[in-house]
């Protein structure tokens, strides 16, 4: 005899609890939001880039787990570009990134660009690691 197999969409996805799907979402958000800020910023071009590849990554991984090398690129490109940053940003204090909304100096942009590149290495990396175990 011979069956027939029908796959859902369902069936393809792998199976997550609701708080993982919940992270996923937010952390989606979050880049995609991040994107959404940097209208204003001097060179907002590959800011946006970054982290909409960064949210990309983050929906591959619930789409596509295994797929390791695109986590890869974002977090080797975020870990690169805050190294650049780093000296800057290093000229300012914790507490001054986030004394006003506004930019008071060019080393509190870095320092706040910095943080949003460590963040996104983080997140991208532990994804990356996260695609290769399967």
């Amino acid at each position: 005899t011979t069956e027939i197999y029908t796959l859902s969409l369902h069936d393809a996805l792998p199976i997550f609890s609701p708080w993982v799907k919940a992270g996923f979402a937010a952390m989606t958000l979050l880049f995609v939001l991040a994107a959404a800020a940097q209208y204003n910023d001097p060179d907002p071009w590959p800011w946006i880039a970054l982290y909409l590849a960064a949210a990309g990554v983050t929906i591959t991984a619930v789409w596509r787990p295994g797929q390791w090398i695109p986590a890869t690129a974002v977090a080797a490109v975020s870990i690169v570009w805050a190294l650049v940053l780093a000296p800057a940003a290093a000229r300012t204090s914790f507490p001054d990134l986030f004394q006003s909304w506004e930019m008071m100096s060019t080393e509190m942009e870095e320092g706040r660009e910095l943080g949003g590149l460590i963040l996104a290495a983080v997140w991208t990396g532990a994804l990356a690691l996260r695609a290769k175990r399967r």
